[in-house]
C-alpha cells in the first residue's frame, strides 16, 4: 500500500531500473493466464476495471451502472474481490455488521443501499450469487486481468489527467498489461475527466469511447461555510481530491496525504485531531477514507461525496441489457 509513485509519469533514471521487474511481472502474467482455466458464469458477468494501478474513477462508475439498472427493472449485484479485507468470502457485504478491515473500504462503501459480495476466489463467489436466486447481472468491480471468470462485456476505466502514465508495466510503471494488449481486451473504454493526454488518438477508433466527470457534492462545503479545512487522504492520488476540495471552494490551510487504503491508527487520528485544532480548522476526508474510520471518529470528521455523471449513460446501459440479454437466451438454448 504505496503512494503512487511520480516516477510513473516519465521515462527516468528509477523507472528504466526497474525494466527487469517489470519484465518478471509480464512473464509470470503471460504463465498464469496461459495456466488458467476459465469458468463461464450462469449470469451476464460486465467487469469494470483499469489496465493500471491506481484510482481512474471506477468506483463511481460502479455505483451509477448499479442504480441506474435498478432503475431499468433489473437486478445487479457487485461482485469485489474485497482488497485490504480479511475475510475470504464468498460474503455478503453488511454495513451494519462488517468493517473495512473484514472487507476492504471499497465494497463497504458499494454496499450503502447496494448488494455486494466479495471473494477472493471470484468463481466460487459467482456461483453464490447464482444460488441466491435472486439477481440477474454481474458487476465485477476490478478482475479485467483476473484470467478465471469469463467476462461478457469488459469496461475500462481511464484518468484522462493521467492517461496510461510513461506506458510501462509495473513496477516501472502503471500498467498491469501492455496498452495494446490490454485494449484488445476492451469493449468499451470510458475516460473520467478531460483526456489531456491524446487517449483517444491512442485509440484510434479500435474501441468505442465513452466519456465523464466524477461531481463533488458541494453540500458539505456549502454547510461548513468557509470554516478553514485540514483536508487528508489514504487514496491513489490523493493531490486530486486535495483540488477538488478547493475548486468546490473549500478552505484548505493543510492537507496531508497517506498510502492508498492506509488503515488510520488511533495516534494519526490523535495527530490529526490535534493539528485541526491548532489551526481552527475541520477534518475532512474522501468517503473512501471515511469508510475506513473507527466508528467513534466518524462522527468528529466530515468527508466529500462524489459521484459519476455522464451523457453515455443510455448508450451504456443499451449495450450492457443487450450483453445481458444474449447470455441469457444462450443460456436457455443450451
Amino acid at each position: 500500500m504505496i503512494k503512487t509513485p511520480e516516477f510513473w509519469n516519465n521515462k527516468g533514471i528509477v523507472s528504466t531500473a526497474l525494466l527487469p521487474f517489470a519484465a518478471v511481472w509480464a512473464t509470470a502474467t503471460y504463465l498464469r493466464d496461459r495456466l488458467a482455466k476459465q469458468v463461464s458464469a450462469a449470469l451476464p458477468v460486465i467487469c469494470i476495471g483499469n489496465l493500471s494501478a491506481g484510482g481512474t474513477g471506477k468506483t463511481p462508475l460502479v455505483s451509477l451502472l448499479y442504480d441506474r439498472l435498478i432503475e431499468a427493472g433489473m437486478h445487479p449485484v457487485i461482485l469485489s474481490r474485497g482488497y485490504g479485507g480479511s475475510q475470504k468470502g464468498p460474503l455478503w457485504v453488511d454495513g451494519t455488521i462488517h468493517t473495512a478491515a473484514d472487507c476492504g473500504d471499497e465494497p463497504l462503501m458499494l454496499a450503502e443501499g447496494r448488494d455486494v459480495i466479495i471473494g477472493r476466489d471470484r468463481v466460487v463467489a459467482a456461483q453464490a450469487i447464482s444460488n441466491r436466486g435472486i439477481h440477474d447481472i454481474i458487476l465485477m468491480d476490478d478482475g479485467l486481468q483476473h484470467p478465471y471468470v469469463k467476462k461478457d462485456m469488459t469496461i475500462g476505466v481511464f484518468d484522462g489527467s493521467v492517461g496510461i502514465g510513461n506506458g510501462r508495466l509495473l513496477p516501472a510503471g502503471p500498467m498491469r498489461v501492455g496498452f495494446e494488449n490490454g485494449l484488445a481486451s476492451l469493449d468499451i473504454v470510458f475516460i473520467n475527466g478531460n483526456d489531456e493526454h491524446e487517449l483517444t488518438a491512442a485509440i484510434d477508433g479500435r474501441v468505442p469511447i465513452m466519456t465523464g466527470t466524477v461531481v463533488a457534492d458541494q453540500t458539505i462545503i456549502t454547510d461548513l461555510d468557509e470554516t478553514p479545512l485540514l483536508a487528508f487522504a489514504g487514496i491513489a492520488r490523493p493531490q486530486r481530491f486535495f483540488r477538488t476540495l478547493e475548486k468546490v471552494g473549500g478552505v484548505v490551510v493543510q492537507s496531508l496525504a497517506f498510502a492508498d487504503h492506509h488503515p488510520y491508527t488511533q495516534s494519526d487520528l490523535t495527530r490529526l485531531q490535534e493539528d485541526s485544532i491548532r489551526l481552527g480548522a475541520s477534518l475532512i476526508t474522501t468517503q473512501k477514507d471515511w469508510i475506513r474510520l473507527p466508528a467513534e471518529w466518524r462522527e468528529r470528521i466530515s468527508f466529500m461525496p462524489i459521484t459519476m455523471q455522464t451523457d453515455s449513460i443510455d448508450d451504456l446501459l443499451g449495450r450492457i441489457k443487450a450483453v445481458a440479454a444474449s447470455k441469457m437466451r444462450d443460456n436457455i438454448n443450451v
